[in-house]
């Protein structure tokens, strides 16, 4: 797998993140936090990281939910995949949302979502009369049945 270096800066105790496996195509990122977090039900919070990123041009990094926190407890992102531009040099932080009925905790140092580096193109948008025919045309959500 091509790797592409990304410079980080971490606050004081913050755990870099990292590759829980091999193949992993996210790194898992810790809460930041000296106190648990309490979401309520389709309550969210924003939780820092503690992690600034210096991504190099052309790349996004998207920040995902863990499939293990969604599945278990209902816990997600309320923006997902969260995209951190290249040009952006500020705290990493994660929009948790409790999308179950029960109360979920955060625990300081909990992974909460993973990091995912993307390569990302511009558009050039050019104005134009028509577009071209398709099979499927102007048929939106659902059109091709279930």
């Amino acid at each position: 797998m091509e790797k592409v270096t990304v410079k980080i800066i971490l606050d004081k105790g913050v755990e870099k993140p990292m590759y829980m496996t091999e193949g992993a195509a996210g790194m898992d990122v810790r809460a930041n936090i000296t106190e648990p977090v309490t979401l309520g039900s389709l309550e969210r919070k924003l939780i820092p990281t503690g992690i600034k990123m210096e991504i190099p041009e052309g790349y996004e990094v998207q920040v995902r939910p863990r499939s293990g926190l969604a599945l278990k407890h209902g816990i997600s992102m309320a923006n997902t995949p969260g995209t951190i531009d290249s040009d952006y040099r500020g705290e990493i932080g994660v929009i948790m949302i409790n999308l179950s009925k029960d109360e979920y905790t955060v625990e300081p140092g909990e992974r909460i979502a993973q990091l995912v580096l993307g390569k990302v193109y511009q558009m050039n948008l050019v104005e134009a009369d028509e577009l071209s025919s398709s099979e499927r045309s102007s048929g939106g959500f659902g059109h091709t049945g279930k």
